[in-house]
């Protein structure tokens, strides 16, 4: 059995859709199943939706709401889908007279609280599910569309919940082992999924993948798929760098490393399943499904190149925390990760000295009221506008000098802060935004001069 997520791209039109049905139908005997993301922008058009009614722009809001609708039964009715007084077409108009009662709700209330931002976002998956389950239907591939707030069980923090494993696993067996066991084909959302008490949640941008390798992980898969736009995952970003190559294979280590630090083609939390049960990962490129892609597994080979890939994130910020009271003093760290843990925003990269702290944040919606705590401990300075690069590869503990290999590749360049160590697979900069592209491209021409051929296409 094995799972396949469709993301935005993969499932936008009708085009794609009948990709999809082909990549289904040619894994028939391997069991599948369909975890899918809402049609490419979708979310964020359903999320201005909100918006525009929260600010009492009813009328704006209505308008997009009908473009929205417009769009999906277009390409449904493209695929022979949705004709009038179908169930498919009954179903997209109740769903879009739901989320036209939440619109005229905001516009009255003028306010857009977490929760009602899930309900909204939540239609994506629910549109796209629903035509995925019909088409493969009248393609000739038995499926069932589930719902996955019967599954995926999650806390109450609406817009990044966090599932509850114990209930979300239970819950997924009991679901899905009987339409296996029927031959059908599961059509299962991602991204969503919901609070004990039965709210409907989302688990953050990106969840699709980690919802996929939920499920694969609680059925114990024997395979993951993520298929996406690109042909797999690349040495860096092929906008930035446009001989970047196809990393064959890849150990989950480094890919989660990548996926953190920015690489686009996976949510950075979709790994943890597949580690948990050694499920093997493959990121495949929807447009061309005999393509090989990239095998993401528990132990990749050796490779001869040190840095298997280059990510980066920009619009970082960086904080810097000093006090002589760190002096000699014990407490004073976990003083200051407290702060953060309680304004739930996450810390990328620390460095420290004998009286100062200076880590990255990329979440600054709360920062003026980190900062405000932070000053009761010490002087905080604040620098915006700065990028991450991080070089990720598992020789990079093993090869003497690398550091000199990527500070000469970044002379010319003023770096703020570096972490090497921490994992042993990455060694990171901070940097200036401005200064972005040529230090990725400058470390990418440094470290893949010459490349393995068992590992990089």
């Amino acid at each position: 059995m094995i799972v396949c997520k469709f993301g935005g791209t993969s499932v936008q039109d009708a085009e794609a859709l009948l990709r999809l049905a082909g990549i289904i139908r040619a894994r028939r005997d391997r069991q599948p199943i369909v975890v899918s993301s809402a049609m490419g922008k979708t979310t964020n058009q359903l999320l201005e939706v909100a918006q525009t009614a929260a600010r009492g722009r009813k009328t704006d809001a209505l308008d997009l709401l009908a473009k929205i609708r417009d769009r999906h039964l277009r390409e449904a009715q493209k695929l022979g889908i949705a004709v009038a007084e179908d169930r498919v077409w009954e179903t997209i108009q109740a769903y879009f007279k739901e989320m036209r009662d939440l619109v005229r709700g905001l516009a009255a209330l003028g306010e857009l609280t977490p929760r009602v931002t899930d309900t909204m976002a939540s239609y994506g998956e629910r549109l796209s599910t629903l035509i995925i389950a019909r088409l493969l239907e009248d393609q000739g591939l038995p499926a069932e569309l589930m719902d996955a707030r019967e599954c995926i069980i999650t806390d109450d923090h609406f817009t990044r919940a966090a599932p509850l494993f114990d209930l979300t696993d239970a819950a997924i067996v009991e679901r899905f082992h009987p339409v296996l066991r029927s031959g059908r084909i599961p059509v299962f959302q991602g991204f969503i999924g919901r609070t004990r008490e039965g709210l409907t949640t989302t688990i953050g941008r990106g969840g699709s993948d980690f919802t996929a390798a939920i499920v694969g992980a609680a059925l114990d898969a024997e395979d993951i798929q993520i298929w996406t736009d690109v042909d797999g995952i690349m040495t860096t970003d092929p906008r930035m760098v446009e001989h970047a190559r196809r990393i064959r294979v890849i150990s989950f280590d480094e890919a989660a490393e990548l996926a953190y630090f920015g690489a686009k083609v996976l949510h950075p939390a979709t790994i943890i399943p597949a580690v948990r049960k050694k499920i093997p990962v493959h990121v495949l490129n929807s447009s061309k499904p005999d393509h090989e892609g990239t095998l993401i597994t528990d132990e990749a080979p050796c490779c001869d190149n040190p840095v298997k890939a280059i990510a980066y994130k920009s619009g970082i910020t960086v904080v810097n925390v000093t006090s002589t009271r760190m002096l000699m003093a014990y407490g004073f760290l976990k003083k200051i990760f407290e702060i953060f843990e309680q304004h739930r925003v996450p810390v990328d990269v620390v460095a420290t000295s004998e009286v100062s702290v200076s880590l990255t944040v990329d979440e600054t919606s709360n920062l003026w009221d980190i900062v405000t705590d932070l000053k009761r401990i010490g002087e905080v300075n604040i620098e915006g506008s700065k990028s991450i690069v991080c070089c990720v590869g598992d020789n990079v503990r093993n090869i003497p000098g690398l550091p000199h290999i990527a500070f000469s590749a970044l002379r010319d360049i003023r770096i703020q802060m570096i972490s090497q160590g921490a994992s042993a697979i990455n060694i990171t900069f901070v940097i200036d935004d401005d200064r972005l592209p040529e230090a990725v491209r400058g470390l990418h021409d440094a470290f893949f001069q010459k490349v393995d051929p068992r590992i990089f296409e």
